[in-house]
């Protein structure tokens, strides 16, 4: 039975047994729902199965509302759309800051994790609620990473997957820029090695400085520029004859802003945890490499990409195209905002959507084409 439309939900998938081999007990992923599902739950339906970023939540009907909704691309009078809550995160699903089985909370006693334990925790959920299958898997950014793994790791569940503004593995860049969000946080006097929740302080100014260095690549260089170029803050100097804390430009300004709205609504470790989690993210391992595990995806899959993305350059998404094996088309959104853009850029993601859905109505499945060659091993 699914939850009341639009209400946050959460549900038992047991224990989740790591790819590192550490176990997560009695684990629960929380989740929204929108729209009547319909069709066979088991086989071919309705729904549809929103990833969201890395500080995103379940009300995807919120940070997406441009998209989902009756009548909008994502139409709610037709499909059931379910958006889940990551494994590791703060929003309702199983992460650090969660109640431990054994008492108090799970802290640094959280192991780490990777896209691919997220996805076989989204897996549990849905086959909790009797969900074996769904229509299409839509995700950007880290909601991107797990759509790729979904593809790959459940294709007998998926049909069709649309993945936004990510790459087939963690670059070395991408690394070097997480891992430096990270410190910021673990070195942050108030971290207590992951246990501070019952400290009553948190690592409010390391998350901060980690939200600042991340925003700065999800917005696009060239907006960036021409919001703030080298303009002061209001009624502040930054350029006196000594450098002082409270003279800044507009630029640190708005930084510190976005930091400090971020440590009023996230949790620092599961930060940490999902950070750590892109980093481990590459689609190739166990697989025999990158293209060879692209060119075993059988799911018809659509990839977007922006191409003022400082995070996942554009060059990654053609790399995707190039190598998937079965590529439903590709997109570009044409954006200074930068990754972002497929969050903001309203228009745009409308029709890119829209589109997706008409190709999904035309395009047979993996498992329709399995079927007609008389083959059910997709």
């Amino acid at each position: 039975m699914l939850a009341a439309e639009g209400e946050l939900a959460t549900v038992a998938i047991g224990d989740v047994h790591t790819e590192a081999g550490a176990v997560i007990e009695d684990a629960h992923i929380a989740y929204r729902r929108w729209g009547v599902p319909r069709g066979d739950l088991a086989g071919k339906n309705n729904i549809l199965l929103v990833e969201h970023a890395l500080t995103g939540d379940t009300d995807a009907a919120d940070w997406w509302c441009e998209a989902i909704g009756p009548g909008k691309a994502l139409d709610t009078d037709e499909w059931c759309v379910i958006c889940t809550n990551a494994l590791g995160s703060c929003y309702g699903s199983t992460g650090p800051a969660s109640e431990h089985p054994d008492g108090g909370v799970w802290g640094s006693r959280f192991p780490a994790i990777n896209i691919r334990d997220m996805v076989h925790a989204e897996r549990a959920f849905l086959e909790a609620l009797g969900l074996g299958r769904v229509h299409a898997i839509i995700g950007g950014s880290m909601g991107g990473a797990r759509t790729l793994e979904w593809t790959l790791l459940y294709p007998e569940a998926v049909d069709y997957a649309l993945v936004l503004a990510v790459s087939a593995r963690a670059s070395a860049w991408q690394i070097g820029i997480q891992t430096a969000q990270i410190t910021s946080i673990t070195q942050d006097p108030d971290w207590h090695g992951g246990n501070y929740h019952s400290t009553g302080c948190a690592p409010n100014a390391g998350l901060a400085a980690a939200r600042r260095i991340a925003h700065l690549t999800y917005r696009g260089e060239l907006e960036i520029d021409e919001r703030f170029g080298t303009s002061a803050q209001a009624c502040e100097n930054p350029l006196g004859p000594f450098r002082a804390d409270g003279q800044r430009f507009a630029v640190q300004s708005y930084l510190e802003h976005q930091g400090k709205k971020l440590t009023q609504r996230f949790d620092a470790a599961s930060y940490v945890t999902l950070t750590e989690a892109l980093n481990r993210h590459d689609i190739g391992r166990g697989r025999g490499g990158l293209n060879k595990a692209l060119a075993s995806s059988t799911v018809p899959t659509m990839i977007v990409g922006v191409d003022t993305d400082i995070l996942y350059p554009y060059h990654q998404q053609e790399h995707l195209s190039r190598n998937l094996g079965n590529l439903l088309a590709m997109a570009k959104l044409s954006s200074p905002v930068g990754h972002d853009a497929f969050l903001v850029e309203a228009r745009q993601m409308d029709r890119i959507l829209r589109n997706f859905i008409s190709l999904t109505h035309e395009t047979p499945s993996a498992r329709e084409v399995a079927a007609e060659r008389g083959a059910y091993d997709i």
